[in-house]
C-alpha cells in the first residue's frame, strides 16, 4: 500500500485551507463544472448555491443565494446562477449543493468559485 500524502492546511494560512472534497484536485475547468452540474440533475436533486467570506467559510453558516433551483434541469440557468452569485460577491466563495429530497441532505457539495484570501 502507498504512502498517504499529507495535505499541510492551516487555520494560520487562508491560501492552505481546504473546502469539500474536489478542493483537493486541481481548480475545476467550466467542462468539469458543467459535468457535476449534470450528475446534479441526472440524479433528480435539487441545485442550490451558496457563498461566505473566505475568513467565515469553517462557520456552520453559509449564505443562501436566491432560493435553491428546486425541480432544474437547465444546466446552462444553473451555471449562468453560479457566475452571477460569484459577480456579486466576486470576494466570497462560492458553492454548489445538490439537495437529495430522499434522504433530506446534501448529496453533493463543492466550492466551484474561491475568495480572495487575505
Amino acid at each position: 500500500m502507498s504512502e498517504m500524502q499529507d495535505y499541510n492546511s492551516s487555520l494560520s494560512d487562508p491560501s492552505s485551507r481546504k473546502f469539500e472534497t474536489f478542493s483537493y484536485l486541481p481548480e475545476m475547468t467550466e467542462e468539469q463544472i458543467r459535468k457535476q452540474i449534470e450528475y446534479i440533475v441526472s440524479k433528480g436533486w435539487n441545485p442550490g448555491i451558496e457563498h461566505t467570506e473566505p475568513e467565515n467559510a469553517f462557520g456552520h453558516y453559509w449564505y443562501m443565494w436566491k432560493l435553491p433551483m428546486f425541480g432544474e434541469t437547465d444546466v446552462d440557468a444553473i451555471m449562468d446562477e453560479l457566475e452571477a452569485c460569484h459577480k456579486a460577491h466576486p470576494n466570497n466563495h462560492v458553492r454548489l449543493l445538490g439537495f437529495d429530497n430522499y434522504a433530506q441532505s446534501a448529496g453533493a457539495a463543492m466550492v466551484v468559485y474561491r475568495g480572495k484570501t487575505v
